[in-house]
């Protein structure tokens, strides 16, 4: 959890490591604030704070940063003010920025699914899947890195091949989508498809039909995450109805 208010003024707090990824903050024996490391499934290591006063998430924050190997990151909703100040007063930078959208699922806003000739959207069979997963991934490394994909991607597919649908073109998947479902709203969690194929329509094929799926469904909208500086990404997701509702920072610590 992150804090909902800081108050300043607090005195200082004993810090306990209570697990490799976990600390408290003790006042009197009684927990007033928790710090958590938790290792995302691509490596990379994410902060959370949740503590009441100011000086109590200053000090988890300085003890999470001096304990744990760099880099080392965090989230945040850019209008929490008072979280994002928190994590820069401790060191961390911005390091992007995501645009979170409400996606429409209605075929009558986003547009039909057509994908381009000779390609079909299919549901994905675990064997195949993962070795796209493979070569989208090599093609992602060698431009400009798996660590300028967002937060939220899985690094590899997760066993329920069903949260995907695929682009099949001579038999071969050359493209993917992933959605998931953790809660009322679904995220549109990956759109990748393979470096050879691109610009031919169809990573917006298979966004509109893994939409259309959802409409089917009685869902009437979805999320996505952008980061702003993709101008492809943003152009897809604009370009069928997509809206900017929030905005969130990904903090990073490199020592020191």
């Amino acid at each position: 959890m992150n804090p909902l208010r800081f108050t300043a003024g607090e005195p200082a707090v004993e810090i306990t490591r209570i697990t490799p990824g976990l600390w408290h903050a003790l006042d009197d024996d009684q927990v007033t604030g928790r710090g958590e490391a938790i290792t995302r499934p691509d490596g990379r290591v994410f902060l959370s704070v949740d503590a009441w006063h100011r000086s109590v998430f200053d000090q988890l924050a300085r003890t999470m940063l001096t304990s744990l190997p760099e880099p080392l990151h965090t989230v945040a909703d850019e209008t929490d003010h008072e979280l994002v100040a928190g994590w820069r007063r401790a060191g961390m930078t911005i390091r992007r920025r995501e645009w979170e959208y409400v996606v429409p699922t209605d075929p009558r806003v986003t547009g039909p699914a057509v994908p381009p000739p000779g390609v079909t959207i299919e549901s994905a069979d675990d064997g195949p899947l993962h070795e796209l997963d493979r070569v989208i991934r090599a093609e992602v490394e060698e431009t400009v890195g798996w660590q300028e994909m967002p937060a939220e991607v899985m690094v590899r597919p997760a066993g329920d091949a069903s949260m995907y649908t695929v682009a099949v073109e001579n038999g071969q998947y050359v493209g993917l989508v992933r959605v998931v479902q953790l809660t009322r709203l679904p995220r549109i969690g990956l759109i990748a498809v393979r470096a050879a194929r691109q610009r031919r329509g169809i990573a917006r094929a298979l966004l509109t039909h893994a939409l259309g799926v959802l409409h089917q469904a009685g869902i009437e909208s979805a999320s996505a995450e952008v980061n702003e500086t993709n101008v492809a990404a943003t152009a897809l997701f604009e370009g069928i109805g997509a809206r900017r509702a929030t905005s969130t920072v990904e903090l990073v610590h490199h020592g020191l």
